[in-house]
């Protein structure tokens, strides 16, 4: 039965409510992860719980418990000139310094004077639908534990 620091095998594939496949692994590696340490959204984290080896399951995950809600203060035109030397375009992403600190930013729209950048998720704001298959499950190691993912039969391929 999944539960925190389970590790969880799964296929899976999402979509938006309007059937538009946004992700799948079916036809490539299925995605393991360290099950109770944040590393899915968490409604699909919820769904999860107490499932089985086997089992298949679709799953709802309203956009609060997915990539949030969007925030319109996070949509913002900046002065063109800040990219000075850099040739712009729509659909780049790159970490930008707020006040906040550093944060993701995609470029919506440029004009002949300003940048517009998103700092919203991509995914913010948007409900998805998983198609999960759970592959297989097992305890994980006390190392695995303590370092917070899982480690393949190589180990962990870094420093702690």
């Amino acid at each position: 039965m999944i539960k925190p620091n389970s590790v969880v095998t799964i296929h899976y594939s999402v979509s938006n409510t309007e059937s538009v496949e946004i992700d799948s692994s079916r036809g490539g590696q299925p995605l393991e992860f360290l099950y109770g340490h944040g590393f899915l959204v968490p409604g699909l984290e919820e769904a999860l719980a107490g499932k089985q080896a086997n089992d298949t399951f679709t799953v709802t995950v309203p956009a609060e418990k997915a990539y949030g809600i969007r925030h319109d203060n996070l949509v913002q035109a900046v002065p063109k000139n800040m990219f000075e030397g850099m040739d712009v375009e729509v659909g780049m992403s790159f970490r930008a310094t707020t006040d906040d600190g550093d944060q993701s930013v995609i470029i919506i729209d440029v004009t002949d004077d300003e940048v517009v950048v998103d700092g919203n998720h991509p995914l913010a704001g948007v409900d998805l639908v998983f198609d999960v298959e759970v592959i297989a499950l097992r305890d994980a190691t006390a190392e695995e534990i303590d370092h917070g993912h899982v480690h393949t039969a190589g180990g962990c391929q870094h420093s702690h």
